[in-house]
């Protein structure tokens, strides 16, 4: 993959081979969990993609902040469904039913900002695995240095007062309150906590 490549010449991102691409989507669901930040991992087109799918499914129900980034045919052959080389059909629906969401780089011009909008979807929450499929000419394309790398903000979602007040005066009159928090508190500990002890 012309990304790859270009990554092994920079030199300046540490990339760690997998020897499939369900394991290499795992190794970026556990780093994204263990040191709470972005996974990153590379397939490439088709079948690569597809297989890993398992691995894009149990990220999804994690919640985990992935960005999966795999490959697709020349732009000349996209949606034509003439099986060229390792070409499925509408891998992009595929990719959609495994992620949060899924995106298509249309031209060099418009990567930069694909890219920036799926990795703010990736950790904006809900946060989720999601995937970009960049055709193989795409990425053969060189582009200027862009002047602004600044990632897109992601906002904090944050709770009304007045619901959560509601919220613990009720749990307060309960004699013995059971809070049952869901996947997306799981950062969340202090917040439960305080809460907990508020009721």
């Amino acid at each position: 993959m012309p990304f790859l490549d270009a990554i092994g010449q920079r030199g300046n991102i540490r990339y760690v081979c997998a020897r499939g691409e369900a394991g290499a989507v795992n190794m970026a669901d556990a780093y994204a969990r263990v040191g709470q930040r972005l996974g990153v991992a590379f397939t490439s087109t088709g079948t690569a993609a597809g297989n890993a799918s398992g691995a894009m499914v149990e990220a999804q129900s994690a919640g985990t902040s992935l960005l999966h980034i795999t490959g697709q045919v020349e732009t000349q052959y996209l949606d034509k469904n003439y099986g060229y080389i390792h070409g499925a059909r509408d891998q992009l629906a595929m990719l959609k039913a495994i992620s949060k969401s899924a995106y298509r780089v249309t031209s060099p011009e418009t990567a930069l900002e694909t890219f920036k909008t799926a990795v703010h979807d990736a950790c904006m929450a809900p946060t989720g695995p999601v995937s970009v499929e960049v055709p193989i000419d795409i990425q053969h394309a060189e582009i200027n240095w862009p002047r602004d790398l600044t990632p897109l903000p992601v906002k904090r979602l944050i709770p009304d007062l007045e619901s959560v007040d509601e919220l613990a005066e009720r749990l307060s009159r309960k004699e013995r309150p059971l809070l049952w928090l869901g996947g997306g508190a799981r950062h969340a500990g202090d917040a439960a906590r305080r809460l907990a002890d508020i009721g």
